[in-house]
């Protein structure tokens, strides 16, 4: 009857649609007799569009009753209905679009419409489901059906029952569901082919369960959530969900109290979501505790949940709990999976690889490879494309508390020992592979082989620094004062490659600690000269760096540590260069260059000469300057023995940008130009990027004044994105209007 309507009308499909809104696929299954009856609005629609009289609309309506009539008594009524879905839904704003998506993505020829939603406990995969399942019923007239295959349960569901469910549902009398689970998948796969069905498939524990109950193509859909990756399945389209964003996370929250004066805890609720680290579940409990308890509010809330030895207890309503959430996957795990899982809890920094993995856990690098695959399957860990890991805040507390729980207090201070002993080696190893004094040292131990070139050291190094520095706190407390001063010692010359890194005085603070607690004045006075360059390099404070450089020159003199006088001696001279007082640090820097020429300390001797050069500079006297760094270059090029490779690459770089410099004031600007792009170049070959920003705007203002604006532009907002990634805010905002200002 619609088609003859639709003839008579002079309309073909598509124009049908637009005027009525209905798809063109949803008309032709109309039409073909695959929906026989469609829903009420949509015929209506199609009465309105095609204008049919009243005697032709009750008709097609009537009709269109009797199809809903007939399907409602054709399959058996409540078997595998969706759950409810909730009505304070927040965000998931692109994942929802996915969906909607890979519903019409599977009307394409051999495209097969299946969705698998994966993530760790309490993110929300099932209510997203849910929330999609009812939103898209409209367009499966044939049925929505939702079947739980308890993946996380000792026992899942079997394959050969959640058939059997599915065609009861979609109708098979029990006497017509064959025996063997081929032949019900078969049927199954073929009752889908030619119905506008979509199945959810909730919490699924592997392949081999799935693939039995996914369409094969044509007009039926799936949906599958799983805890597990299910990396086996082929043919599917993946959405990888995470926890929600703050912004989200808070509407969620003040959702669930939209009753209960939600709206005055603003800056509460968004402590509260914070907390919770976005996890749906976490942000259900918590709004379910304070809407049944109408005496808290959200600050009283947030207060219990500060303290996180009780965190987890604390987010726990009725029969729901995060503690819960993550028991049924650690419960998956084997025993050497479970056992790196908690002992990856006491980890100080955010992230970790293999090899720490490795150590905690007592295994190879194969094992504790094979445990984190096994973990991020299970969604207990995240991973990322260089190879780091991370937990959920949740995730690690419940880690935390299973190593608690199920290891003793002899085996967990041996444990903090072995990780913390293991972070200090290495980090010690790598910074002194920077160090001219190691050069011709032995290679590192076999379990730290991972160290085999200064740029292995300097990646190390800058990955895993909460690691190494949180093992660094740790050995300090313990009293483990040798570890302590060796790893500082071992950072002098590394810390001049990432001088803009916050973390330095830390380092060097403890580092003078411990060594004062040794009763060691000459190692003293080596952390207190690095303090004092700690104060006049990242922190531009050359009054607190004299005041340290007169304590380490006091310590280095009573203890007769003459390469300490010589560093102190640089490092105020630097201070005072920068104070205005020129002659008074050219006598320093003079002195210092004299003992570490004396001592063969090329390295150092090439840093005094080039700070000799610098206080020529200041004084305006740019030829004698530039004849300095020169100079330099040419003792650099020698292949001096004693300084390493990037030490003598750090050296070169940041001489030849003072050569760039001298010749621009010199009124020598296109050899400037050509000498400070080649030191640019070096610096960021080196990752330097304090001088590398600052000899960016020097080039920028020469360019500028040999009118070649547009090049003159780009420095300037090249210098405006390396001050932006050392944190240098108001210098970064000064390039990049200098960038943007007008002709």
């Amino acid at each position: 009857m619609l088609r003859r309507h639709r003839q008579s009308a002079r309309l073909t499909l598509e124009q049908l649609a637009g005027a009525s809104g209905v798809s063109a696929r949803t008309l032709s299954d109309m039409e073909r007799g695959r929906s026989k009856g469609p829903q009420h609005r949509t015929v209506t629609a199609l009465a309105d569009a095609l204008g049919l009289d009243e005697a032709d609309r009750k008709q097609l309506v009537e009709l269109a009753r009797e199809g809903r009539l007939r399907d409602r008594w054709t399959r058996p009524i409540g078997l595998c209905e969706l759950p409810r879905s909730v009505d304070d839904f927040t965000g998931r704003t692109a994942e929802l679009a996915w969906t909607n998506e890979l519903v019409h993505a599977g009307d394409a020829p051999g495209v097969a419409g299946v969705g698998l939603i994966t993530g760790s406990a309490g993110l929300g995969k099932t209510t997203l489901a849910v929330r999609v399942a009812h939103a898209l019923r409209p367009g499966f007239p044939d049925g929505v059906f939702f079947l739980d295959l308890f993946g996380m349960s000792p026992q899942p569901l079997p394959v050969d029952e959640a058939l059997g469910m599915l065609l009861r549902a979609l109708g098979i009398a029990d006497q017509q569901i064959p025996g063997d689970v081929a032949e019900r998948a078969s049927l199954y796969r073929s009752l889908l082919h030619d119905r506008r069905v979509l199945v959810v498939l909730d919490n699924a524990t592997s392949e081999d369960q799935v693939r039995p109950l996914l369409p094969g193509g044509g007009a039926g859909k799936a949906l599958v959530t799983s805890r597990r990756l299910l990396a086996g399945l082929e043919g599917v389209r993946r959405l990888s969900l995470g926890p929600l964003p703050l912004l989200e996370a808070a509407e969620l929250l003040t959702g669930i109290l939209k009753d209960d004066g939600a709206s005055g805890e603003g800056s509460a609720i968004r402590q509260l979501a914070q907390l919770c680290g976005g996890l749906p579940l976490a942000l259900r409990i918590a709004g379910n505790r304070l809407v049944s308890r109408p005496g808290w509010d959200a600050a009283d809330l947030a207060a219990r949940l500060m303290n996180e030895e009780r965190r987890l207890d604390q987010l726990s309503a009725g029969d729901l709990k995060v503690a819960t959430a993550f028991g049924l996957s650690y419960e998956q795990l084997t025993d050497s999976t479970r056992r790196v899982f908690r002992r990856l809890a006491p980890v100080p920094g955010w992230d970790f690889d293999a090899a720490l993995a490795a150590v905690v856990g007592g295994t190879s690098i194969d094992g504790a490879w094979d445990a984190l695959d096994e973990l991020v399957d299970l969604g207990l860990l995240q991973d990322s494309t260089s190879g780091r890991y991370r937990f959920h805040d949740l995730v690690r507390l419940f880690a935390r508390d299973r190593l608690q729980k199920e290891e003793t207090t002899a085996e967990r201070d041996a444990l903090t020992v072995t990780m913390t002993s293991w972070l200090l080696r290495m980090a010690t190893t790598a910074g002194r592979l920077f160090d001219p004094a190691y050069i011709h040292s032995d290679r590192p131990d076999a379990d730290l082989a991972g160290l085999s070139s200064p740029e292995d050291a300097d990646h190390w190094l800058r990955v895993n620094v909460d690691n190494w520095l949180g093992a660094l706190r740790m050995a300090a407390s313990d009293g483990r004062h040798s570890a302590v001063l060796d790893c500082a010692e071992s950072m002098h010359w590394f810390s001049d490659r990432w001088m803009h890194a916050p973390h330095w005085h830390e380092v060097f603070t403890l580092g003078a600690e411990v060594a004062a607690a040794l009763g060691d004045p000459a190692r003293q006075a080596t952390q207190l000269n690095l303090l004092a360059w700690v104060h006049l390099m990242p922190r531009n404070d050359p009054e607190t760096t004299l005041r340290y450089t007169a304590q380490a020159m006091d310590l280095a003199t009573r203890s007769g540590a003459a390469t300490q006088i010589a560093w102190a001696h640089h490092t105020a001279g630097g201070a005072l260069r920068r104070l205005g007082r020129l002659d008074e640090a050219t006598a320093a820097e003079t002195q210092a260059a004299a003992t570490f020429k004396a001592n063969g300390d090329v390295s150092a001797y090439c840093q005094c000469l080039g700070a000799l050069g610098t206080c020529l500079r200041d004084a305006g006297r740019y030829t004698e300057a530039l004849e300095q760094y020169l100079d330099l270059l040419a003792l650099l090029n020698e292949d001096q023995p004693g300084i390493t490779p990037s030490g003598a690459a750090l050296i070169r770089a940041i001489a030849l940008a003072r050569v760039g410099e001298c010749l621009g004031s010199l009124g020598q600007r296109t050899e400037a130009i050509t000498k400070l792009t080649e030191a640019i170049s070096l610096m960021e070959q080196a990752r330097l990027p304090v001088p590398q920003a600052h000899s960016l705007e020097t080039l920028a203002a020469l360019l500028s004044d040999e009118g070649r604006t547009d090049e003159s532009r780009h420095a300037h907002a090249r210098a405006a994105e390396v001050y932006e990634a050392i944190g240098d805010t108001e210098a970064s905002n000064r390039c990049r209007d200098l960038a943007n200002a007008a002709p």
